[in-house]
């Protein structure tokens, strides 16, 4: 079994949207964990706040299945393939580790935003503070605690449906 970790994001209809995300992946995965909600501004354009949580689950499909098996629950949720990548979103799935696997393809892992991004780095430290980073050779905690981008806010949101 894989140990896997996976972002999600929203910032349309976003607290629906997380619920699905959440529904849909434990229809798939097992161990399910899951972070608290955090709200943040996005990042990279001029738009609604986001939803980011993260999800560790475990799985014995292979990498490539469980890159296809984001991909079609976000467009089970209305994303579509020409979304741009700086744009509002219904649903986004990244996957951050399949283990410790390091590839370029069909994915980026670990990917690049795990240590660039706030919304990324403080639930990831929530659900998986002692997993060990294979590239930056630091665990998630460690990175979390060494992270400092002031321009980056981000807050806990109540989200009671989890």
């Amino acid at each position: 079994m894989a140990q896997i970790y996976i972002s999600l994001g929203s910032n349309i209809n976003k607290a629906h949207y997380i619920q699905c995300a959440l529904i849909a992946l434990k229809q798939h995965f097992e161990h399910i964990v899951h972070s608290s909600v955090f709200e943040s501004e996005a990042v990279g354009f001029a738009g609604n706040n986001f939803y980011n949580s993260v999800v560790g689950a475990t799985t014995d499909m292979s990498l490539a299945d469980v890159c296809a098996l984001l991909k079609q629950i976000e467009r089970d949720n209305g994303r579509t393939a020409n979304d741009k990548k700086f744009s509002p979103r219904t649903l986004d799935l990244d996957l951050l580790f399949y283990d410790d696997v390091t590839c370029d393809s069909p994915a980026q892992l670990p990917r690049d935003e795990i240590t660039k991004n706030a919304f990324v780095l403080q639930p990831l430290s929530e659900v998986a503070p002692d997993f060990y980073h294979p590239v930056a050779k630091q665990t998630i905690a460690q990175l979390w605690n060494e992270y400092n981008n002031p321009q980056q806010k981000l807050w806990k949101v109540e989200f009671s449906n989890l």
